[in-house]
């Protein structure tokens, strides 16, 4: 089956998506029909598009049930095993060491062999596909010790007698190989957990668009019909409140069209006839028909789909350090151990076979990838919960770690840095009071259908001002509204209407300019023909916005600002933040190419957004951070969502990951060195001059203390301050 790999544009590249195609999350040149595991790291194969409805994860079921199981069958073991060294427990009066074996055998039996099933399989796979990864090291590990162990409790006469301890038994590491077992299985469950979450985006998507259409017959009513039946050419109608079916255009009726969720703008734009429609997006209060341009995998909902999936895929994900380790550190461990079998066969002392034997297992025991595998895992597991304290929530163990090379931060204007709702700002009166001039605004603006009219009605009932009625209402389109309030002729809009209705507006057009310039709109209030005042509304910045910025910028970070609004606009935003990189008026496309050409010029990219429209950049980046005020789909498409929607979460979760991965550096150099002490011991090169042999009970020991002191390493992550 071929693939196409070249970076053609989205909406080319969806027809060409296989629905039901499996591939590889760390390496995606996979590809298979059905699902599996990979053949070259073992992970699970996930679909490559996510579909609406997701079938239910057998894998996750079936790992969390050998979890489970095992977990409740292990816990006896360690107890056995462990209890066994504390005096103090007197354990050996109630259970002698030969019975304890047995027990042992019986409970490890069906944790390695049943629950630990799938890692033996994954290893054997690696091992045929000659791509040694974590499986190989956890089936070397696991199977050596009960192996090892089941040859111990079965012929305890193959060992020298200075093995043997109380009533003539061989030390046994059932309890290594079964808590192996049991805490991989546990990383597999949290793993598929998280992993069941990427296909969430694009679903979150496909469930924009609405199931059905309503399409007009001649001569006989509207016939409601499923989304896929719509053809290119029907005529629509769309009712206040329902989604756009389908891009088109209007043909006839007009209203105000949310569309924040894909073009990013707060205001809702008003469409006439002739006027372009985006499905997935929202009506507003009025009713009009529309005709079909664009349907299935050509809307611009199905483009972004198509640009979101293309983005989660084409990610280099960073391979996992234990795994390119393992590549090399699998057969060095099994040539050691050959090599030290070898010479202690041919130059041990008798029964050299017996020593032969110990140390190969030693040495295979000592270099169980325990230490190794919890280095990363664990300081992640601390540092994603201290995030979530400080209201950072990390999808990914990638997110965090790319973090802290971030260079380049690209924001969002509408909803990240603003507030997202349009919000009155400012109120110049003449000749009355704020809360008189507003009162009658808001009378007129009752019967308005346009975007600006809810901030006049949220801000008059702020100011508590008088509910007044307006009679012979009139909406001017394009211009504003007029009518009568109290007696008195009021006019509200901009300064067209202002002249249609013969108003000289003197200074308060200079005002009105003023106060454009910091980014908002202005509406003329005029009462019995005099110019009465000015209402000033704007997209406010969040109060955060700007310490926020200081720091990042002060942190070394380059800010980029992307809007789907006019230049003017974000330039006001800009230049109030102190931001001098600025894109405005793009769209979709345009932000995920921007990250693109950032990401192809070497910068290491964030990008933070909250709506549909940042879906595709934040999947791009190679950190998407999404304001946890905003939309699922971009909070799904994200790395890292800042659950109170606050720029300055960034700045902490910056801190978050230089200090994870500085302690995740320091716990693989305690996995490395000991395994670059153990080893040799274990092999038994320090035998000839001192004497020193270690027994894999003495291995166990140093692969325990080895955990113990990356888990306690972890651990400090819980102090640390953001």
């Amino acid at each position: 089956m071929q693939h196409s790999h070249d970076n053609r544009h989205a909406h080319e590249a969806a027809p060409a998506i296989e629905s039901g195609a499996y591939t590889c999350p760390m390496h995606p040149q996979i590809r298979r029909a059905d699902p599996g595991n990979c053949p070259i790291c073992g992970m699970t194969l996930e679909l490559v598009v996510a579909k609406a409805e997701p079938a239910p994860n057998q894998e996750l079921r079936d790992m969390t049930r050998r979890f489970w199981i095992g977990l409740v069958l292990g816990l006896p073991v360690l107890f056995l095993e462990m209890g066994g060294h504390v005096p103090a427990l007197g354990l050996h009066n109630l259970v002698s060491p030969q019975i304890s074996i047995w027990v042992q055998c019986v409970l490890s039996t069906p944790v390695v062999l049943w629950a630990g099933w799938p890692f033996f399989a994954r290893g054997w796979a690696s091992i045929v596909s000659r791509h040694l990864n974590m499986f190989t090291l956890i089936a070397l590990g696991t199977g050596t010790a009960y192996l090892y162990s089941l040859v111990a409790a079965f012929a305890p006469g193959l060992f020298p007698e200075r093995f043997h301890g109380m009533a003539g038994t061989v030390p046994v590491y059932f309890e290594a190989a079964t808590v192996i077992t049991v805490l991989v299985l546990l990383g597999q469950v949290l793993e598929l957990q998280a992993r069941e979450q990427t296909g969430g985006a694009i679903r979150a998507l496909l469930n924009l668009a609405p199931k059905t259409a309503r399409r007009l017959r001649d001569g006989a009513d509207d016939e409601e019909i499923e989304i896929a039946d719509v053809a290119v050419g029907d005529r629509l109608r769309v009712r206040p409140g329902d989604g756009i079916p389908v891009d088109g255009k209007v043909l006839e009726g007009a209203s105000a069209v949310d569309e924040s969720m894909v073009t990013g703008e707060a205001l809702p734009n008003t469409r006439r006839p002739g006027d372009p429609l985006i499905g997935g997006t929202l009506n507003g209060t009025g009713a009009f028909v529309m005709r079909a341009e664009k349907i299935g995998a050509d809307t611009m909902l199905a483009r972004i789909v198509a640009m979101v999936s293309q983005a989660q895929r084409s990610r280099a994900p960073i391979q996992r350090l234990a795994d390119t380790v393992a590549g090399w550190f699998v057969p060095a461990v099994l040539a050691i151990a050959a090599l030290s079998f070898a010479a202690w066969w041919i130059w041990g002392p008798e029964p050299a076979f017996s020593y032969a034997l110990i140390a190969a297992v030693s040495v295979v025991i000592v270099a169980c990838p325990c230490a190794l595998g919890l280095a990363t895992p664990m300081s992640i597991g601390v540092g994603v919960g201290k995030g979530a304290s400080a209201g950072i929530l990390i999808k990914s163990a990638e997110a965090l770690e790319r973090l802290e090379k971030v260079d380049t931060l690209v924001v969002d204007k509408t909803g990240t840095l603003t507030e997202g709702k349009p919000k009155v700002t400012k109120v110049i009166a003449r000749d009355r009071s704020e809360a008189d001039l507003l009162a009658m605004a808001a009378a007129l603006e009752r019967s308005s259908e346009h975007p600006l009219a809810g901030a006049v009605l949220a801000a008059a009932t702020q100011a508590g001002a008088a509910a007044l009625v307006a009679s012979e209402f009139m909406s001017l389109t394009g211009k504003g509204v007029t009518g009568l309030v109290a007696g008195k002729r009021v006019a509200l809009g901009n300064s067209q209407l202002m002249s249609d209705e013969s108003v000289v507006l003197d200074d308060l057009e200079t005002k009105a300019v003023d106060l454009c310039r910091d980014g908002g709109t202005a509406l003329f209030v005029s009462i019995d023909g005099k110019p009465s005042g000015v209402i000033a509304i704007a997209d406010p910045i969040k109060p955060t916005t700007k310490t926020a910025i200081t720091a990042l910028k002060a942190d070394g970070i380059h800010v980029v600002m992307l809007t789907g609004d006019n230049q003017t606009t974000a330039d006001a935003v800009a230049h109030t933040l102190g931001i001098t990189d600025v894109h405005a008026g793009v769209l979709p496309e345009d932000k995920q190419r921007i990250v693109a050409t950032l990401k192809a010029g070497g910068k290491i990219v964030a990008m933070a957004g909250d709506g549909v429209n940042d879906a595709a950049a934040l999947a791009e980046a190679d950190v998407g951070i999404a304001m946890g005020t905003g939309t699922d789909v971009a909070i799904q498409s994200a790395g890292i969502t800042l659950v109170k929607g606050d720029l300055a979460g960034i700045v902490r979760a910056k801190s978050l990951s230089r200090q994870t991965m500085r302690n995740i550096r320091e716990n693989l150099v305690f996995a490395f060195a000991y395994n670059a002490v153990g080893i040799p011991v274990a092999a038994g090169v320090l035998y000839p001059a001192f004497g020193i042999l270690l027994s894999p009970g003495v291995a166990a020991l140093a692969m325990s203390l080895s955990s113990i002191s990356v888990i306690a390493n972890a651990l400090r992550l819980r102090a640390i301050r953001l």
